[in-house]
């Protein structure tokens, strides 16, 4: 009599398969940054910022956030270290007209009571995105999910 069911072998050969696809499909869809490197890119240029806003705060001096968004990356004040994003992710700078550099360099400024020019920064590959706000008045800054332009949000 013969046994129903599946031997190991299938079973180990269906885990394998769907253990690589679970690797390497998002990497084939999203262009090869995931989900996690992109919050970390993002979590990376609001810390950036609000380092500088805290620079403000502390020297009552000036500070700005200098972002190139051709290269991805961007520097702080008092720090000669070039921080660098990943080079696949898509980087947009919205700040005053006075503090763009050149169209691919920008600036967000911080003021020595915490304010800001304000400004926003987006993070992003493809659909999936991260919007770094800066409040103007303020200084704070926060992240949201960027929308996915189909009217979900």
């Amino acid at each position: 009599m013969r046994q129903r069911g599946f031997s190991l072998l299938e079973v180990i050969v269906v885990i394998t398969i769907i253990a690589l696809s679970y690797t390497l499909l998002p990497k084939m869809i999203f262009g090869g940054v995931s989900g996690a490197e992109l919050r970390s890119n993002a979590r990376a240029v609001a810390t950036g910022l609000r380092l500088a806003r805290d620079a403000a705060i502390n020297t009552k001096r000036e500070a700005v956030l200098s972002i190139n968004m051709e290269n991805r990356e961007f520097t702080l004040p008092n720090d000669t270290k070039l921080h660098k994003l990943n080079n696949q992710l898509d980087v947009k700078l919205y700040t005053s007209e006075a503090d763009l550099i050149s169209d691919k360099i920008g600036m967000i400024r911080f003021f020595p009571d915490g304010s800001s020019n304000g400004g926003r920064v987006t993070v992003a590959a493809g659909e999936r995105g991260f919007e770094i706000d800066v409040d103007w008045l303020t200084g704070h800054v926060t992240i949201k999910d960027k929308p996915t332009g189909d009217g979900r949000g």
